[in-house]
């Protein structure tokens, strides 16, 4: 008689196996791991419980030894913070605040400023909803002491086409001369301390005053941006659009206000999803760069990722400890209420494993750490993309199978755009050779040229003519050489 019989007396080894149970948990509060003494508030990990007080020195210095570690932000150089409200960005505003403050013992060097990008049109806020959102976040920023700029999401249709070309004159390499630098700013703080009696505040200055009370874009240039995201096919789609407005938003106020570097918040999670999701878009040779600690791609302004290392839990819990105020927005609007996007599917197939397998969002950050961005490179516009400025993917097409992401279709006749008339004589094929392969996938599916945002269709323009140009010079130098032999 088999030994696993079920209860009915049948055969047991086809019945699942029953689910282990967790120890019950003691009766008694667990000390401290780091100091021993207070009782523990949170467990971040199995074995790893922390006081308040020790978790908050946990969270400081992981903030601090990012920074520290990397050494790209020189003293004195103007930082743009990139906010939304959410927990993430929240609470690196509020790790840079501790940072700057004259209680602590080592400052940050560096002169903040604040951007946020309000993105209520594309997320079906009514004015009302979008006013009083702005008016909160304008309140956290006033608070903060810190130069602040609040753009909206239409002010991308009106950026201009140089935004997709990398800047001139990137920031300086960290090497020997940092520790030099640092020691200068702190002598030349020093001397300004003596002159106004240690009162300056960093961040403060004439030239840069927070502006007035914001006020809404036009119903016509609201409608407009609606028109270019309904007119896109997939909500991945319309994921992607927006985090490139959003960038090329906050990249030209980088430049037009001299900061050298942004910074944004993205989380451990955050950066998890993201490396399965650029593989899955077909962007997994960029992935180091999507969400490398620092991305360099623009040139003159680099992006650097401090808070990559902070699990969402930990950002939950430090903001719930000590009260970091938040401001929820709604999510992209979509009509599909399952499988919306490839983002959200990755997004619950990671958390769903992590419930289970704790080291599953670390195990793929990790992994995402070992890649090179060197594949992202490019050594000249030819070898560049339109959209995101990573390098053309394409030198072996016949191999990676790209001609399904061609486009065949006829040159557009109805549907002119009036913004930049040239581009209506060419056809949307014409511009998939500017692409890599996953900004191809997504360009496919944001609608006619009529729609798309302007800056990208004159540099578009700009980049084809460059081209023909060139074959012509190339041809007639070919013909060239048979005449004169």
């Amino acid at each position: 008689m088999c030994e696993a019989a079920g209860p009915d007396g049948e055969c047991g080894a086809h019945m699942a196996p029953p689910r282990r149970r967790r120890a019950p948990a003691d009766s008694h509060p667990r000390p401290c791991m780091k100091c021993g003494q207070g009782s523990a508030s949170l467990i971040i990990r199995v074995g790893d419980a922390f006081c308040r007080d020790c978790f908050r020195e946990y969270f400081v210095h992981k903030f601090r030894a990012m920074l520290g570690k990397n050494r790209v932000i020189f003293p004195g150089e103007k930082v743009l913070l990139a906010l939304s409200g959410g927990a993430a960005s929240s609470a690196m505003l509020r790790q840079v605040q501790e940072g700057l403050s004259r209680e602590t013992a080592k400052r940050l060097r560096f002169i903040p400023g604040l951007i946020y990008v309000d993105e209520g049109a594309v997320r079906r806020q009514s004015l009302a909803q979008r006013e009083s959102n702005l008016a909160q976040m304008e309140t956290l920023l006033q608070a903060t002491g810190f130069p602040y700029h609040l753009v909206h999401l239409e002010e991308a249709l009106e950026l201009p086409a140089s935004i997709l070309r990398p800047g001139t004159g990137g920031s300086q390499e960290p090497g020997p001369s940092y520790k030099e630098a640092v020691e200068g700013f702190i002598q030349e703080q020093r001397q300004d301390g003596d002159r106004d009696g240690g009162t300056s505040l960093p961040g403060l200055g004439t030239e840069d005053v927070p502006p007035a009370s914001p006020r809404l874009p036009t119903a016509t240039q609201t409608q407009k941006l609606l028109q270019l995201f309904e007119a896109v096919e997939t909500t991945t789609a319309r994921e992607e659009l927006l985090q490139m407005l959003r960038t090329h938003l906050i990249l030209q106020t980088a430049r037009t206000r001299g900061y050298a570097k942004v910074m944004t918040g993205e989380s451990c999670t955050r950066v998890a999803i993201k490396v399965l999701t650029n593989m899955s878009l077909g962007r997994g040779a960029f992935v180091a760069v999507d969400t490398g600690f620092v991305d360099d791609r623009h040139g003159d302004v680099m992006v650097v990722r401090p808070m990559r290392d902070y699990t969402s839990k930990e950002i939950a819990f430090y903001n719930h400890f000590f009260g970091v105020p938040t401001v929820t927005v709604p999510p992209l609007f979509t009509k599909r209420r399952e499988k919306p996007s490839i983002r959200y599917l990755i997004e619950r197939f990671l958390l769903g494993l992590q419930e289970d397998f704790p080291s599953t969002i670390s195990t793929v950050y990790r992994t995402g750490e070992k890649l090179s961005p060197d594949p992202a490179k490019a050594s000249c516009e030819e070898e560049r993309c339109l959209l995101c400025l990573c390098t053309l993917d394409i030198a072996w097409e016949e191999d990676l199978a790209l001609e399904p992401t061609l486009i065949l279709e006829e040159p557009e006749k109805n549907g002119c755009c009036q913004d930049v008339p040239a581009a209506c004589a060419e056809s949307k094929a014409a511009f998939i050779p500017l692409l890599c392969y996953g900004c191809r996938l997504t360009f496919k599916e944001l609608g006619p040229l009529a729609t798309l945002p302007p800056y990208v269709l004159a540099e578009g323009q700009r980049r084809i003519h460059r081209a023909e140009m060139m074959q012509q010079r190339q041809e007639a130098l070919e013909d060239e050489e048979p005449s004169q032999s």
